[in-house]
């Protein structure tokens, strides 16, 4: 059964009760890590810098800053799988956000995933994909 590292472990214990709830329901099932909970602002403003984020942590805070984090970026394990590293198999994301979505809506708790910002379940309208990041509508 898989479990959670070391590591992923002290980024979930910086996230939101909820969120942590529905990653310890998820690993029961599916492995994977979580990359990053909360964010400091000087990181939010090196990944805007970067074009990672559309979020500066200057005029703006993300779901990743407040203090439990509101997000959290998941990333499917293995990183290999059948030659293909995790990081270029969008598919593999995209079916690893939809087993959260719903093992969260069963939980009764709501997901946005950077895969469908307007909750819609189409991909194909998003101008932005940020397809590791999933966070609680509180």
């Amino acid at each position: 059964m898989p479990a959670f590292g070391e590591r992923s472990q002290k980024n979930l214990d910086t996230c939101h009760h909820q969120l942590q709830l529905v990653a310890n329901e998820v690993i029961l099932h599916v492995d994977f890590s979580v990359i990053e909970g909360h964010r400091s602002l000087e990181r939010q403003k090196k990944l805007f810098d970067e074009g990672r984020s559309k979020i500066d942590g200057i005029s703006q805070q993300g779901k990743h800053n407040p203090d439990p984090s509101e997000a959290f970026d998941l990333l499917p394990y293995p990183a290999m799988l059948n030659g293909v590293n995790v990081w270029e198999d969008r598919d593999r994301f995209l079916l690893f956000a939809g087993f959260m979505k719903g093992i969260a809506t069963s939980m009764g708790i709501k997901l946005r995933l950077g895969a469908d910002w307007d909750g819609d379940f189409s991909t194909a309208d998003q101008t932005f994909h940020d397809l590791p990041h999933f966070e609680i509508l509180l």
